[in-house]
């Protein structure tokens, strides 16, 4: 199955549209003051235009369909001894697993909008017009995700659940710690480690940036339902593996004929094509050191024919294809159902470039 087709047939199941975006946020006041703000922005080039068009840009890269593999995962393991008002029949999943699923995407959307922050230092804008400009987007991108954040908050104190709050912050903490793993260029854009493994870096870098929100997410919608521990360990492994497969899909990109990819364009430094020809070929780094300053500085150009040539991307395939398998067999743990067939679907759709 196509991408689209199989994440708008998992739609109809749990009767989700994809994003939080829907008509409620985008109706409100808050999020029309900041569409106003963003106008602005037009014609500068802060980094807050580019994380709105890729939240609105409906493709594998979309991380809105967050909340749709909550629900599915939540259908398609049922739910436990729970009042029948909390249920929402048409969908089969209850009303507060519908609540988990907005924290979930608004907690991955406040953080993307606060990644579009930049670094002012002194002497980096000597022009008061491009200085303002920047100075104006850090503002609204700050103010914006913060918003979203407090949302996340309030949004899951009303479920009135201690051990779903204290797991939700823990994975909120590991998106933060995320930002700090490795080195960094000025705008903390990341760069390789030297001496590094690369399956260990790379896992480890996206386990804190994406796998423990998703997973975590999936084993507090277990915890709603009112299943045990060992079923909510199972949810957990899936999210967390389900996001890394979607990572190593995401990373393959830039390297794979028939993308969007366009040659010279910026891509991330720290995807696992990268890192392993690295480890292959540590002279790579001589290009990447370019970087230290600004990673505009990388030559992405030589540095993509590099990694094209090398073990790399038949090596991130196999990586992309063990995660996806991990969470096809934790998958196996639930019966039979439409909601786990969409979820198989989206994984078979993922890696079918």
């Amino acid at each position: 199955p196509d991408w689209n087709k199989a994440v708008s047939e998992a739609e109809k199941i749990v009767g989700y549209p994809t994003s939080f975006l829907s008509l409620r946020w985008l109706l409100s006041d808050e999020i029309a003051n900041v569409a106003l703000h963003l106008r602005k922005l037009v014609g500068s080039n802060h980094p807050l235009l580019k994380t709105a068009k890729s939240l609105l840009y409906n493709g594998r890269n979309n991380m809105q369909a967050w909340g749709l593999i909550v629900l599915l995962i939540s259908k398609a393991a049922g739910h436990l001894n729970v009042e029948e008002m909390e249920e929402d029949k048409a969908a089969g999943v209850l009303h507060s697993q519908r609540a988990l699923a907005e924290v979930t995407e608004m907690i991955r959307t406040s953080h993307l909008v606060h990644k579009g922050m930049v670094n002012i230092y002194p002497g980096l804008y000597p022009e008061p017009v491009v200085l303002n400009d920047m100075t104006f987007g850090n503002k609204i991108a700050l103010l914006s995700g913060d918003y979203l954040l407090a949302n996340s908050c309030m949004e899951l104190a009303a479920l009135r659940n201690q051990d779903l709050v204290e797991l939700m912050s823990s994975a909120v903490r590991d998106l933060s710690e995320a930002e700090f793993v490795g080195r960094r260029d000025k705008q903390n854009n990341a760069l390789p480690s030297k001496h590094c493994d690369a399956i260990e870096d790379w896992t480890w870098r996206n386990v804190l940036s994406a796998g423990s929100l998703l997973g975590k997410s999936c084993q507090g919608t277990l915890k709603l339902a009112g299943h045990g521990i060992e079923l909510q360990e199972q949810g957990y492994k899936f999210g967390k593996h389900l996001a890394l497969a979607w990572q190593a899909c995401l990373d393959l990109e830039p390297f794979v004929a028939g993308t969007q990819y366009v040659t010279g364009a910026m891509f991330n430094l720290t995807s696992a094509p990268v890192l392993f020809h690295l480890q292959h070929d540590p002279n790579l780094f001589t290009e990447i050191e370019a970087g230290i300053e600004s990673v505009h500085n990388v030559d992405y150009e030589k540095v993509h024919t590099i990694v094209s040539a090398g073990p790399g991307i038949s090596l991130t395939k196999k990586l992309q294809k063990e995660h996806s398998q991990k969470a096809m067999e934790v998958l196996q743990v639930f019966e039979e159902s439409d909601a786990r067939t969409a979820l198989s679907n989206i994984i078979v759709a993922m890696a079918d470039f």
